[in-house]
């Protein structure tokens, strides 16, 4: 907590080092002669410049080369972002936007030699320039804290770039179309319907008339049947309504019908 503490007041530190600069021109935070350099890289970083994206992890990469006779250790990386540069002679264009993560590390580096070290950082921020100030927080082999700074320039904030793919943005368009279906539905069932006149339904009868005399079958005249001794011939339907094989054969002939004339009298019996 000892060496968190240090590392704020070391930030506040520099931005009162900013607002003192109309008096006096201040280049770098001045820290104890030591024999340690750090440089900072983005590796996903353009040619056009460094842009750090709304809501994606940015990724810096640290290297610390120690020329010290005696080994140090990294403790804390962070850093902040301002509106402009640190010796802007305005008191008001020198003022700090955001802090970012802090990240212990506690990495010991021998003498001589140099290590890498990954820092990781998010923002969620308009779209604008801003300046970008890492520092790194270090302990000599006597223990006494140093903050060194590893990064000091112009960054650009800028938003994700948008995908038709991107499920966020189908999900949205098929919300959007949904709800504008359901509009349309209501608006017609409300309003348009009634404009048009609706076609007449037949009831439960018509529907079942209409089912039996579809469902009726028709009759073949080949397969009638007539009925002597009627008014007039009983037709049945089928084949044969009877079993022929029991009926003598002199029923079975149909006898000849009569013609009598119709002017010709009856002889009478007495002459």
């Amino acid at each position: 907590m000892g060496f968190l503490r240090f590392f704020t007041l070391a930030l506040l530190a520099f931005r009162a080092v900013a607002e003192d600069s109309v008096e006096e021109e201040v280049d770098k935070p001045q820290s104890p002669n030591l024999a340690v350099k750090v440089s900072t890289s983005f590796p996903s970083s353009e040619i056009f410049g460094i842009k750090l994206v709304n809501g994606q992890a940015t990724q810096a990469v640290l290297s610390v080369s120690n020329e010290e006779p005696e080994p140090v250790t990294v403790v804390f990386v962070g850093g902040s972002l301002w509106t402009s540069d640190f010796t802007s002679p305005s008191p008001q264009g020198s003022r700090i936007v955001r802090n970012l993560t802090t990240t212990r590390y506690g990495i010991e580096i021998p003498a001589g030699q140099s290590e890498s070290i990954q820092y990781k950082f998010a923002t969620e921020l308009q779209p604008q320039e801003l300046k970008l100030n890492l520092a790194v927080v270090l302990t000599t082999n006597e223990g006494t804290p140093i903050t060194i700074q590893a990064f000091n320039e112009t960054v650009a904030i800028v938003e994700p770039d948008t995908s038709i793919f991107d499920p966020q943005i189908i999900f949205l368009y098929l919300f959007l179309a949904g709800i504008f279906g359901g509009t349309c539905y209501f608006i017609y069932s409300t309003w348009i319907s009634t404009l048009f006149p609706q076609k007449r339904r037949g009831g439960k009868d018509a529907s079942r008339a209409r089912k039996s005399t579809s469902g009726s079958k028709s009759v073949n005249p080949s397969d009638q049947v007539s009925v002597l001794g009627a008014d007039g011939p009983a037709v049945t339907s089928g084949a044969k309504a009877y079993d022929e094989s029991w009926i003598p054969a002199g029923h079975l002939q149909r006898p000849d019908a009569r013609r009598v004339k119709s002017g010709s009298r009856p002889k009478s019996r007495n002459g």
